[in-house]
């Protein structure tokens, strides 16, 4: 069989256009690849709820890849091995209630089980901006407004597109992207100690890891915060290369959601 470079381009672009077309609404749009969102994001697909990613970087997978300092290994306390038995991925227990992964098998692992569920994820697109109405007075996220990263990256003048969606999730790490927006363009008080993104404090991992779980929550109607942008929103520390935070605010996260859709 001769293969036809005109037909392999044209599988591809009518491949992503059908996937492009399937999540112009969504129950729910999570923004930032990392840990937190993927497992939310496999647990929400699990239970059939239409939901999408959107990673503005190559490779999905946040900060899991790297391990500490480029030593593909990562920390997982105890409290979020049921997690980890869940999707499948190997630990190896280190002493007391430290526990250890390979970042590698881990975060692909999650990507995968994250895709299987149904939650698709499209990398290399930027969410610059927020969706909002007014119901009974009253501001609400109702979606996002996409561009691709290089078209930002480059400074282009091109108009994004715009997605609806019941509720987003601010997972994209230190930054809180998707919060900054909301505070800034919609001159919202978030439900933070001053209203705005507070910003991450120093390392400190074991309260770093317990508030990951705490502040993950409806920070402004319809948008909620998970994993480290939970922290970055509140101004809690961060917690370095130890991962069981996040999964359990991922975890929390698609509890809450399901409950929200009737899931």
């Amino acid at each position: 069989m001769s293969l036809d470079d005109v037909k392999v381009s044209r599988a591809i672009i009518e491949g992503y256009y059908n996937k492009l077309l399937e999540i112009l609404e969504l129950d729910v749009a999570l923004v930032g690849c990392g840990p937190a969102n993927l497992v939310c994001g496999s647990l929400l697909g699990e239970k059939g709820v239409k939901a999408a990613i959107f990673e503005s970087k190559l490779a999905p997978g946040g900060g899991m890849w790297g391990g500490g300092m480029m030593f593909n290994e990562i920390v997982v306390q105890e409290s979020a091995l049921s997690i980890l038995d869940k999707l499948g991925v190997n630990y190896q227990s280190y002493k007391d209630d430290y526990y250890t992964a390979d970042s590698v098998e881990a975060t692909s692992t999650l990507i995968s089980r994250c895709v299987k569920s149904g939650t698709r994820i499209f990398n290399l697109i930027k969410v610059v901006d927020v969706m909002f109405r007014e119901v009974e007075k009253v501001k609400r996220v109702n979606g996002l407004v996409l561009q691709w990263t290089p078209v930002e990256h480059m400074g282009l003048h091109v108009d994004p597109l715009s997605i609806r969606a019941d509720y987003v999730v601010d997972g994209t790490g230190h930054p809180a992207e998707v919060c900054n927006v909301v505070a800034r363009k919609m001159d919202a008080q978030l439900d933070t100690r001053t209203g705005q993104v507070v910003g991450e404090m120093s390392m400190w991992a074991d309260r770093g890891e317990e508030l990951t779980v705490e502040n993950t929550s409806e920070v402004y109607p319809g948008l909620y915060i998970a994993g480290m942008a939970a922290n970055a929103a509140k101004g809690a520390p961060r917690m370095g290369p130890i991962f069981g935070g996040m999964l359990l605010s991922g975890q929390k996260t698609a509890r809450i959601l399901l409950e929200k859709l009737n899931k």
